[in-house]
């Protein structure tokens, strides 16, 4: 039995031609969610202003074509999951638990990384990956002004 923790969704081109953006929150904003039942009852719920930027990130993020997943930092994710919020392979997962970078636990014989550990690994390769491409920018650069 295997349960999967990071699920993610997105829209269809249908419906998000259905949807209007919402238009950008400013502090002091309300936002409400109206539930329509299929019965006919509707309920409204007032969310939190601290929920604004997260309802706008989601909403923005859906309706540009992106499929999202939501995470809690404490979450633990197994190398598959933490594979695909890194963008690597599943054994690169596992070597860079090996060798130190990514701190993980074991569930019996399986490995549990923390959703927040996973992010600090994600920044500090996606700075690296900057700074390779900076170097490969510069290294053309060189090569079409120098012919080095």
């Amino acid at each position: 039995m295997t349960s999967q923790v990071v699920q993610f969704t997105g829209l269809s081109d249908q419906d998000r031609k259905k949807v209007s953006p919402l238009p950008k929150l400013a502090e002091g904003d309300h936002v409400e969610l109206h539930v329509r039942r299929p019965d006919g009852r509707e309920q409204t719920l007032s969310l939190p202003p601290a929920a604004n930027s997260v309802v706008e990130a989601l909403l923005s993020r859906l309706l540009s074509g992106q499929r999202v997943a939501l995470l809690t930092e404490d979450q633990e994710l197994s190398p598959m999951e933490a594979s695909a919020v890194l963008g690597i392979s599943r054994p690169l997962v596992v070597h860079r638990m090996d060798i130190g970078d990514l701190p993980f636990r074991y569930v019996g014989k399986h490995r549990r990384a923390l959703l927040k550990d996973v992010l600090v690994l994600k920044d500090r390769l996606d700075a690296h990956q900057k700074a390779l491409d900076a170097l490969a920018e510069d290294t053309e650069d060189l090569i079409s002004k120098h012919g080095l």
